[in-house]
């Protein structure tokens, strides 16, 4: 009878066992879906149209994305076992973390520059733009033609230093691991540029005030 049961039990285990094996995989494979998909849609934009290049591409961005989701499950699983290690010592648990985070970018700027090089050898430079844009929501040029739109004096100066900006806060967000944290990286930077602007004369608040009515009387001459 105790053999018996213990049979049962082993069986059980080894089915429970079985469908979380499964329920991983199956996990990983609406990932790499997902993933796909995403990346397909920004080669589509893109303008590449050797099929084979494009599947190449394709695949490239798609790897990107892994790769970047296996730095950050890795790390916070690490985080998750340093809190646990140092809950009673914050000095240690900070400096620990910090540690980490360092590793961390040292990880995403060597699998940037990796990525770039990959991008680089299939692609021009327009078209690793249009890839970035795609990987970032299209931010940089949404905000860009934004600026020039609310202030209609910048000078080819300024709008030069808001470019660079914007690209910077791109090369950051494309590693970035969430919509959030990737439109968080251009916040950062808007935030230099609203700085620099009001450096420069311009009053922000009254600025966008005089957008908001160009906006509106746009609209209801459009209706």
């Amino acid at each position: 009878m105790k053999l018996s049961i213990l049979i049962l039990l082993l069986t059980c285990a080894s089915l429970t066992a079985t469908f979380a094996q499964d329920k991983t995989a199956e996990e990983k494979l609406a990932y790499v879906k997902v993933i796909t998909e995403r990346a397909d849609k920004i080669v589509a934009n893109i303008g590449v149209t050797d099929q084979k290049k494009a599947t190449k591409v394709r695949d490239i961005i798609r790897d990107q994305y892994s790769n970047l989701n296996d730095i950050y499950a890795n790390r916070d699983l690490k985080v998750k076992d340093l809190k646990e290690k140092n809950a009673s010592n914050k000095v240690e648990r900070d400096s620990a973390l910090a540690k980490e985070n360092r590793i961390v970018e040292a990880e995403l700027a060597k699998l940037h520059a990796k990525y770039i090089n990959k991008l680089s050898a299939q692609l021009t430079t327009d078209q690793i733009d249009l890839v970035k844009n795609g990987m970032t929501y299209n931010i940089l040029p949404i905000t860009y033609k934004a600026y020039q739109e609310e202030i209609l004096t910048l000078t080819e100066d300024q709008k030069k230093q808001i470019m660079v900006w914007l690209i910077e806060a791109r090369e950051h967000a494309i590693d970035a691991e969430s919509s959030d944290k990737k439109h968080a990286w251009f916040g950062k930077y808007k935030g230099r540029i609203n700085n620099y602007l009001s450096a420069q004369g311009y009053d922000l608040k009254k600025e966008g005030a005089e957008w908001e009515k160009r906006r509106k009387a746009a609209a209801a001459q459009s209706n």
